[in-house]
C-alpha cells in the first residue's frame, strides 16, 4: 500500500490559537507560506482547542465558513490533533495537556464536536481521523482506580457508537487514534494490545458496539514515543497489525537522544539547554539488564546527578520533538534510523493510516528566536516527502 494516498500534513499545534481568528492567523502566518515553499499539495492537521471548536459550533454554518475560507487558502483538511484540549502554549502546560481524561464526560464531548466539525471540512473527502490522548497520566491517583480502565472504555465506546451514527447520516467515516505516550496509561505496545482486547470485550456486551469500536476506535503511532519506550518500531507495527489494531493515524516525528552519557559532558551541558517549564519531557533509558527506567521530566537536577541505572546506560532518549529531518543536534543525536524504519514498516500495511509531521516544540527548542519557523517546517515536510517517496 503507499504510504502517501493523501496529502501529508503538519500538526498545527505548534501554533498559538484559542480563537478562530488566533488559528486562522497562524495559518496565514505560516502554513501557507510554507505550503508556498514546499512547493506540494499540504494538508492543515489541525489543533482545534476546545474552545475554537465551541466558537465554530456557535452557529449552524459556522463549520462550513471556517471550511471555505481553509479551501481559499489553498488548504485541505482531513485530520485533526483532539489531544490537546485547552492552552497548549500557556507558560506551563506539563501534565495538564492530560486533563480532561477519557473517564470524564469532558474528554468525549470534545471530540465528538470535533469529528462534527471534521465532517465538514472534509468536503470531498469521505474518511478522517482525530488523535487523542492515551486515556490519562499515570501519575493522576485516578489513573489508578479500579474503575478508570472500564469508565475510559465506556466512554470510548460511546464515541465509536455515535461516530458510527455521524457516518450512517453524513456518509463520513470518522476515525478516532488513541496516541499512547510516555508514563501514560497506555504508552508500551503490550500495554495498548492489552487495552483494545479489554476493549473489546466490553463492547461486546453492547448489541452493535463491538463492530463500531473496530471501525472507528485505532491508534494514532507517534514515532518519537515508541522511539522513547526504546521498542522495537518494525516489530511493534507488525504486532499491532497482527492483534487487528488499526494504525488511523502516524505522527511522524523525532525524540532527542544522548549517547553514553556517564562519558559524554559536551552532551550533558548540550541537554541542559533542552530543560524548559512549558511541556513534560519524559526521559528514559536501557539498563544493562535490558529494563526500562523512567524519569517524569527532564530537569537540571537530574542531568546532574542521575540515579545509577541512568548513569550506567548506553544512551537516554528524551520525550522533545525535534525537527524530523535532523540525525544530530549539536553533540546529541535523534531517533531519526527509528522514523525511517516505522515509516517503512507502515508501507507494509494493507491500508494507508493519516501521516502528520509533529513537532510542536518549534517555540521552546534551544536558540528558538533565532530559528525560521517557515523555513523549519518546510524543512521537515521536504524531508519527509522525498524519505515517502524513496519508501513508495
Amino acid at each position: 500500500m503507499s504510504l502517501s494516498q493523501l496529502p501529508l500534513s503538519y500538526c498545527t499545534n505548534v501554533h498559538a490559537g484559542q480563537t478562530v481568528a488566533e488559528v486562522e492567523a497562524g495559518l496565514d502566518r505560516y502554513t501557507v507560506a510554507v505550503k508556498e515553499r514546499f512547493g506540494q499539495p499540504l494538508a492543515a492537521g489541525l489543533w482545534l482547542a476546545n474552545p475554537v471548536v465551541n466558537e465554530i459550533q456557535q452557529t449552524p454554518d459556522g463549520a462550513r465558513r471556517f471550511a471555505d475560507r481553509l479551501m481559499k487558502r489553498g488548504l485541505t483538511c482531513h485530520t485533526l490533533n483532539a489531544f490537546p484540549y485547552g492552552d497548549f502554549h500557556s507558560a506551563r502546560v506539563k501534565e495538564n495537556v492530560y486533563l480532561p481524561d477519557w473517564k470524564g464526560n469532558e474528554r468525549f464531548l470534545y471530540t465528538m464536536a470535533c469529528a462534527r466539525v471534521l465532517v465538514t471540512l472534509l468536503q470531498d473527502q469521505n474518511e478522517g481521523s482525530i488523535s487523542t490522548l492515551p486515556l490519562g497520566f499515570k501519575g493522576f491517583a485516578r489513573s489508578f482506580s479500579p474503575y478508570f480502565i472500564r469508565g475510559a472504555s465506556a466512554s470510548l465506546i460511546d464515541a465509536a457508537l455515535t461516530l458510527k451514527g455521524i457516518h450512517e447520516v453524513t456518509g463520513k467515516l470518522i476515525r478516532l487514534a488513541i496516541e499512547p505516550e510516555p508514563l501514560c496509561v497506555l504508552e508500551t505496545t503490550a500495554e495498548a494490545i492489552e487495552f483494545f482486547g479489554k476493549l473489546r470485550q466490553q463492547a461486546s456486551e453492547i448489541p452493535g458496539a463491538e463492530e463500531a469500536v473496530r471501525t472507528h476506535i485505532g491508534l494514532c503511532y507517534d514515532i518519537c514515543h515508541q522511539a522513547v519506550e526504546f521498542e522495537d518500531v518494525a516489530e511493534s507495527i507488525r504486532a499491532l497489525d497482527e492483534a487487528d489494531i488499526r494504525i488511523n493515524k502516524v505522527h511522524i516525528s523525532c525524540a532527542l537522544q544522548i549517547d553514553h552519557p556517564a562519558d559524554n559532558a559536551d552532551g550533558r551541558a548540550a541537554l541542559r539547554r533542552y530543560v524548559e517549564p512549558r511541556y513534560l519531557h519524559q526521559t528514559t533509558a536501557r539498563t544493562l539488564m535490558g529494563t526500562i527506567v523512567r524519569e517524569t521530566d527532564l530537569s537540571e537536577a537530574f542531568i546532574a546527578n542521575p540515579p545509577r541505572p541512568f548513569l550506567e546506560a548506553a544512551a537516554w532518549r528524551i520525550h522533545f520533538h525535534v525537527p524530523v529531518n535532523a540525525h544530530h543536534m549539536g553533540p546529541l543525536s535523534t531517533t531519526r534510523s527509528d522514523l525511517i524504519m516505522a515509516l517503512t514498516e507502515v508501507a507494509n500495511l494493507d491500508y494507508a493510516p493519516d501521516l502528520e509531521v509533529e513537532t510542536y516544540t518549534w517555540e521552546v527548542l534551544p536558540g528558538a528566536q533565532e530559528r525560521d519557523l517557515v523555513e523549519g517546517l518546510s524543512r521537515e515536510l521536504t524531508s519527509t516527502a522525498k524519505l515517502i517517496s524513496e519508501i513508495d
